[in-house]
């Protein structure tokens, strides 16, 4: 239903549990290199435990991959499709938005989020934030993309639950 997007991961349990949330939602999880770890890293593994088999994990090499793969499977009715990047300096809350299936939820990499060139990349629909505390640097990876992925998700009524 939504495309769940990792921008260079360095740390493999992040992924390992969003490999676990992709497949508890339904939606696609999207990674984006160079990856920091072997997909076979145990700690990966174990964080993902058993939900690999139930999982849609899509690895493309760079971000001009992941695009080009993006654009040829657009939402059903949709030229293209729209692409949300969360980041800490946007004004726009993540509950802002009307989520559409096939959009895609794009995070970078931990600590240092997604690059300033890809925020301004023309093809990005949107900046998203999560409130937080005043002082907090940001959540965790997997964290942030499972407090999105279930608010878009929430939108439609939890499809398929």
């Amino acid at each position: 239903m939504f495309r769940i997007a990792f921008l260079e991961p360095k740390i493999p349990p992040n992924t390992g549990n969003a490999i676990r949330l992709v497949a508890a939602t339904g939606s696609e999880l999207h990674l984006i290199g160079p990856l920091g770890f072997d997909l076979s890293d145990a700690k990966l593994r174990r964080a993902g435990l058993d939900y690999h088999d139930l999982a849609s994990v899509i690895v493309h090499p760079d971000l001009e991959a992941a695009w080009a793969a993006w654009a040829t499977r657009p939402p059903a009715g949709s030229p293209r499709p729209r692409v949300f990047a969360f980041t800490t300096r946007a004004a726009t809350r993540f509950t802002d938005v009307s989520y559409q299936p096939g959009d895609v939820l794009l995070f970078g990499a931990e600590p240092t989020g997604l690059p300033d060139a890809v925020l301004a990349d023309r093809r990005i629909s949107g900046e998203l934030r999560i409130p937080m505390l005043a002082g907090r640097r940001s959540l965790n990876l997997s964290n942030a993309a499972a407090v999105a992925a279930y608010e878009a998700w929430r939108q439609h009524g939890f499809a398929g639950a």
